[in-house]
């Protein structure tokens, strides 16, 4: 195993820069999850790194050996594919065995490795089979296996979910984590959806526009993003945001925006104007007051029962909110409601730059 470093890595295609000074230290056998949306970087800097495309600047490496010009067949990593890529005319047990074959592995290792890697991953009695026969889900066991065998320094996975329905993407990736905690090679796994990242990562790198937004755990990157793309990026529902002024008041700040009027009872540094964001489990229908600030009052644009749990989209002014309810509820589009805000669940962000300010100033900023 190794840990994997790139160090101010860029990549031009033409007039275009898919990946801006990308600098991240991937340790030895963590689980890296890089995620974006499309044409952030991501798969680009992944395929760098598996030697799939060259770099226009910067170094990478993998343990202490720069791997700018070693050839991707002896950089001792193994990719896994969103397509699988499984030979269909071979056997699935030969299609475990033909990366170690190709390496002149002896016979006798070859069976034990690929025994050990289809108990693992709980395919032994597919071997026989040929890729036509399995089921989605067991062709991406299969592509794991044939990743796992060949015992490589590091792990590239590049959305190997993503042709999975919802399912068996879930069950998929509580057995990719299993497998990697079990083996503990250094994992870096590309994806665009956010709940993956968050569920299956030991840190995250959140990449937009070819740059590196922020690295951090996924409690780090929730609790505090170091910038408006990440808050809104993290989180499912996304989080909510609205434009207000700061201002001084008796020791508090007073936050006024259209439809909007807080009085938060601790005074944060924040700039005159400010972009607030807050988090659905932040926000609660009016009721009592109990704890939250308010009330703010607005029309309820959607309603998404989810069964336990219901999320309603509130129009207040020019900003959509939503608001968590537990279990269901009785409100309609159209409806009229009071709803608070919790005070610490508040998050602030510069209106011109984005970044975060005042308490909810994030710690792992990589830029």
């Amino acid at each position: 195993m190794a840990g994997v470093r790139f160090s101010d890595v860029s990549k031009r295609f033409g007039e275009v820069e898919a990946v801006r000074a990308l600098s991240l230290d991937i340790a030895d056998g963590e689980f890296m999850v890089l995620v974006g949306p499309s044409g952030s970087g991501k798969t680009t800097a992944l395929r760098m790194l598996a030697g799939l495309e060259s770099i226009s600047a910067g170094e990478i490496a993998i343990g202490e050996r720069v791997v700018n010009r070693v050839a991707p067949r002896e950089r001792d990593i193994a990719m896994v594919f969103q397509d699988y890529a499984l030979y269909p005319q071979m056997s699935v047990f030969d299609n475990l065995a033909f990366g170690l074959r190709r390496r002149k592995v002896p016979k006798e290792t070859i069976g034990e490795r690929v025994r050990e890697a289809a108990r693992l991953l709980d395919i032994g009695a597919l071997l026989e089979r040929r890729p036509g026969q399995l089921s989605g889900g067991q062709a991406q066991r299969v592509a794991l296996g044939r990743a796992l065998v060949r015992d490589p320094q590091v792990f590239l996975m590049d959305e190997p979910l993503s042709n999975l329905d919802a399912k068996l993407r879930t069950q998929t990736r509580g057995e990719i984590k299993r497998l990697q905690h079990a083996v503990r090679t250094t994992t870096v796994y590309v994806t665009h959806d956010q709940v993956e990242a968050m569920t299956m990562g030991d840190r995250i790198a959140v990449m937009n526009d070819g740059v590196l937004e922020q690295v951090g755990t996924p409690e780090e990157l929730y609790e505090r993003p170091a910038n408006r793309f990440v808050a809104g990026f993290i989180g499912s529902p996304a989080m909510s945001f609205f434009t207000a002024s700061a201002a001084a008041e008796d020791g508090a700040v007073r936050l006024r925006g259209a439809a909007i009027d807080l009085r938060l009872p601790r005074a944060p540094e924040l700039p005159a104007e400010v972009a607030v964001g807050v988090r659905p489990e932040g926000a609660r229908l009016w009721r009592d007051g109990g704890g939250l600030i308010g009330p703010l009052r607005g029309t309820v644009a959607y309603v998404e029962a989810l069964g336990r749990e219901t999320f309603v989209g509130v129009d207040v002014g020019e900003a959509r909110l939503a608001i968590y309810e537990e279990g269901r509820t009785a409100l309609q589009p159209g409806d009229d409601v009071e709803f608070g805000v919790l005070a610490e669940g508040l998050r602030f962000f510069s209106s011109e730059s984005g970044e975060a300010v005042g308490a909810s100033r994030g710690r792992s900023l990589a830029r």
